[in-house]
């Protein structure tokens, strides 16, 4: 319930926040066009009034020099911002959700597998060493007080061998807890990895439907000009585009995730190999 919580506290943050800048930027985008509506029509009413003053002082009209045309420069984010709007809010919305949520699950795993990874050399030193000097006891406390799956697997099968259970009746216990806990660690990456095949998917889905809308729009004008096909198409293959970036994004942090609890997976191994070694030892030495 804790993970869910979270889930979509996160969730809900990145939605509010790029909820925000896509508005701010719409009234940015709607003040830049009345400034740049306002400044043609006084650019019309210059034009309107050369003549008369053309027809009063041609020569001053002659010498007056023509002001280079101001150059507009775009960044990277406006231009994505209005491809992203161009695309139509129906499948680029999902799209961007598809994202979001991911995103969310993306964070809370790399967030709790950086929780669960521990020193796993320092954990065995010192849990050898209060297992020699102080007994099972004090080496289980110290395992239940160190937070990771390692010291859990640890805990576990120092609670059953404090129990008098044989080694053969620990390992067992040892892989099965240790199944449970590689589980908990592959939590949720499932999710990724269908938000990351639902986004080109949809994509895809888009690009067709945006087709058969510029084929009716052919239709309706009953002309195929250039500029209706060329409108069509580019509408059609921008939620492509997005599906596909989206998808990178996710595969990367996917790979990452992949690669955490699989270095994690071996750490719990090889500890666990090391723990039996160092019962099997202690209860030698104690017989």
């Amino acid at each position: 319930m804790k993970k869910l919580i979270a889930l979509l506290t996160i969730a809900g943050f990145m939605t509010f926040g790029i909820s925000n800048i896509v508005l701010a930027q719409t009234d940015e985008q709607q003040a830049q066009t009345e400034q740049t509506e306002v400044a043609a029509t006084n650019d019309s009413v210059a034009v309107a009034e050369t003549p008369a003053v053309a027809e009063e002082n041609p020569a001053v009209v002659e010498e007056t020099p023509t002001a280079p045309a101001a150059e507009e420069k775009t960044t990277f984010h406006e231009s994505l911002k209005e491809q992203f709007i161009d695309g139509g809010w129906g499948f680029m919305g999902i799209i961007l959700l598809c994202l979001i949520f991911a995103l969310a699950i993306c964070i809370e795993r790399i967030i709790y597998l950086a929780l669960s990874s521990v020193n796993t050399e320092n954990l065995i030193n010192t849990m050898t060493a209060k297992l020699e000097n102080e007994g099972v006891a004090a080496a289980k406390d110290y395992c239940r007080g160190v937070r990771g799956p390692v010291a859990s697997i640890f805990y576990q099968g120092l609670l059953r061998f404090e129990d008098g259970q044989s080694l053969d009746d620990v390992e067992k216990s040892l892989v099965s807890y240790g199944s449970v806990k590689s589980s908990e660690l592959e939590s949720g990456i499932s999710w990724i990895g269908l938000f990351m095949a639902m986004a080109p998917s949809l994509g895809f889905m888009g690009t067709a439907i945006g087709m058969i809308q510029a084929f009716d729009d052919i239709a309706a004008a009953g002309d195929i000009s250039p500029t209706i096909v060329a409108a069509g198409m580019k509408v059609a293959l921008l939620t492509t585009v997005f599906g596909l970036i989206v998808a990178i994004i996710l595969q990367v942090f996917y790979n990452y995730i992949i690669s955490r609890v699989e270095t994690i997976v071996r750490s719990m191994e090889d500890a666990s190999i090391s723990f039996m070694d160092i019962l099997v030892k202690y209860n030698k030495n104690n017989k």
